[in-house]
């Protein structure tokens, strides 16, 4: 197929069979910062100290909360209230993080990691919470209707990204 620019949606149960067709076919995979935190051994894929070369790092996607709204939601009902506090610990921790601006302090984890490609949500760019959900699977109403406020793009966001950007070799 020659180098298209497609990037691979590895998420969820992956098996040996599909890791070896993306990587026969050269295709970066998905790292979703937002999934690492739930695992106690540091040993998943999403934690960007295991981020391979050949993949896109992401905040979050269009299919999960904010970033800042993953870290503000109340535990979901599947998941112990210790575990979430764990969860939430964790992801201060290893972001050197005090939570108030969680977006950002993710987003330069991203940045900062090995991953040739970073996608950030505008959502997360602008610190947003829960409201601007993008979509919420298996939902038949209230999806894809965020819009982007143009007023919120600041030239000193800008000038914040610009700075990141410039700070680890991106652009």
């Amino acid at each position: 197929l020659g180098r298209l620019p497609i990037i691979a949606e590895d998420l969820g149960l992956i098996t040996a069979e599909v890791e070896a067709l993306r990587d026969s076919l050269g295709l970066p995979g998905m790292r979703v910062l937002q999934f690492a935190f739930g695992d106690e051994s540091g040993t998943n894929c999403h934690w960007p100290h295991n981020y391979v070369k050949n993949c896109a790092a992401y905040t979050g996607t269009h299919d999960n909360e904010t970033s800042r709204g993953w870290y503000e939601a109340a535990r979901d009902k599947q998941q112990s209230e210790e575990s979430w506090r764990r969860e939430r610990s964790r992801a201060r921790e290893y972001l050197g993080s005090d939570g108030t601006n969680i977006a950002w302090d993710m987003l330069r984890a991203i940045h900062a990691s090995v991953a040739n490609t970073c996608v950030v949500p505008m959502q997360d760019l602008l610190g947003l919470d829960a409201s601007a959900r993008m979509n919420t699977p298996g939902t038949p109403t209230g999806n894809w209707r965020w819009r982007l406020d143009r007023s919120l793009v600041t030239p000193e966001l800008t000038e914040r990204l610009t700075a990141l950007t410039e700070i680890y070799g991106r652009g």
